[in-house]
């Protein structure tokens, strides 16, 4: 299953170096950083400038050739359309912090024990801690529900568990039968109940997708808040407050 991430946007050619605080200079840096993604086994989303997406893992680092390589499978449909791609940007996530780097020269490689896809090591990667805003986990079991359209059929009602939320936007649980969502995706007209005192409408962009660990089944989609008006900031901003001090009261228990 492949496991869609959004790229962040980088600075184009010849604009001032906002991103410069984020950027591992070092290959010193660089390659500790890889080793952990590939210790981790964390999936990696690799997407060409097409819109091509391919789910991975980062299997070895080879510093003295110059290489990565990540698992593939040869019947993947996106496979051949990333290798012919001109750009290609992996993104994964380690814990609070999003990787992203650009890949070149990438060519599948047929051997005994499968395929593996193999790219140059990269010269830039950039490091981004996620965004800092208070993220509060929901109940379980009768827990906040987003009622939304599913964007590429909107025919197709859907009443999604909100897995937590915060101040800027909110992670939905997708099940494992209903057809995936792009990322990129505008979402409009998404009504979020929380509980009893906390219901408004918004906005949603889907940042990224990723698989869920555990018995749980379906994808996790990471949402963004667009279009949230003073009072439904307001509403979400005590819900929030309010979950934190439940929980923080509960550990006292």
């Amino acid at each position: 299953m492949s496991l869609h991430t959004r790229p962040a946007a980088l600075s184009p050619l010849g604009e001032p170096d906002a991103l410069a605080a984020f950027r591992l200079d070092g290959e010193g840096e660089r390659l500790a950083m890889l080793r952990q993604l590939q210790d981790a086994g964390a999936a990696v989303q690799l997407s060409s400038e097409g819109g091509a997406h391919l789910g991975a893992t980062l299997w070895t680092v080879d510093a003295s050739r110059r290489r990565l390589s990540f698992s593939a499978d040869a019947d993947e449909p996106a496979l051949d359309a990333l290798l012919a791609a001109t750009e290609l940007t992996a993104v994964a996530y380690l814990d609070a912090v999003k990787l992203q780097f650009d890949v070149d020269d990438a060519v599948l490689v047929h051997g005994s024990g499968g395929c593996t896809l193999q790219t140059g090591l990269p010269t830039v990667l950039y490091r981004f801690q996620r965004r800092d805003a208070y993220r509060v986990r929901t109940p379980e079991r009768g827990g906040p529900t987003a009622t939304l359209r599913h964007p590429a059929l909107p025919d197709m009602t859907l009443a999604l568990r909100v897995l937590d939320v915060s101040i800027g936007g909110c992670a939905l649980l997708l099940p494992a039968d209903v057809p995936p969502l792009a990322p990129g995706s505008e979402i409009a007209g998404v009504r979020l109940a929380l509980d009893a005192d906390t219901r408004f409408e918004t906005r949603l962009t889907l940042q990224h997708v990723s698989a869920l660990h555990g018995s749980a089944q379906g994808l996790r989609l990471g949402c963004e808040f667009h279009a949230l008006s003073g009072a439904a900031a307001r509403t979400l901003q005590r819900y929030i407050d309010l979950t934190q001090k439940r929980r923080r009261l509960l550990s006292l228990d």
